[in-house]
């Protein structure tokens, strides 16, 4: 696997936990789409996006809501492994992401799968337990 799925995917994640909704929406195409398809609808986070500027505006609005400060993410405990396919443009990250808070260490395992247009992301499927968001 080239060195682009990994670059890609630690921005997108730096995106993700600094709240920069501006810089994760610069990482998809002008069309691009970012959908949670396990998330039910109605909730905060946003099951599905389409185009960058409303990626921008929608992950913005889940970003301005308070930060659950139960839990905090424990980076040297946190885990992934990029997977490459058949083609080249698509990658897959398998994520376990833990976490610590007062009732001790948990881990949230989910599935992330990209496909790339020109160096940017045109569809990321974030697949994830749908309790561990509002």
């Amino acid at each position: 696997m080239s060195s682009a799925p990994q670059e890609i995917f630690e921005r997108y994640v730096w995106a993700g936990m600094t709240r920069n909704a501006a810089v994760l929406a610069e990482m998809f195409t002008a069309d691009g789409v970012f959908e949670a398809p396990l998330v039910p609808a109605g909730r905060a986070f946003p099951r599905r996006l389409e185009g960058r500027e409303a990626i921008r505006d929608g992950m913005a609005a889940y970003y301005e809501r308070p930060v659950d400060t139960d839990r905090t993410v424990n980076v040297d405990a946190s885990r992934y492994v990029l997977h490459g396919t058949a083609d080249p443009d698509v990658f897959i990250a398998e994520i376990d992401t833990a976490f610590d808070g007062p009732a001790g260490a948990t881990t949230m395992s989910l599935v992330q799968i990209f496909r790339l247009r020109d160096g940017k992301i045109a569809l990321l499927r974030d697949y994830f337990a749908p309790e561990q968001v509002d």
